[in-house]
C-alpha cells in the first residue's frame, strides 16, 4: 500500500509540474502571437507607404 501511495504522490507532482509547463508555454505562445501580429501590421504599413524597401549590395536607392 505504501508503494502505491508513493507512486500516486509522484504522479501527482509530475502532473502539477507538467501543468505549470503547459501554462507557461501557452503564455509564451500568446505573447509571441501578439508580437508577430504587430510585426506583420508594421510590415504592411511600411509596404503601403513604400518605405519598406531594403537596399542590398550596390543597389541604388530609389531617389537616384
Amino acid at each position: 500500500m505504501d508503494r502505491i501511495e508513493e507512486e500516486l504522490a509522484h504522479l501527482r507532482r509530475t502532473t502539477e509540474d507538467l501543468s505549470e509547463v503547459v501554462a507557461r508555454q501557452a503564455r509564451d505562445i500568446e505573447k509571441l502571437t501578439r508580437q508577430v501580429t504587430l510585426l506583420l501590421q508594421r510590415a504592411a504599413e511600411q509596404e503601403a507607404e513604400g518605405s519598406g524597401g531594403v537596399v542590398l549590395g550596390d543597389e541604388r536607392p530609389p531617389h537616384y
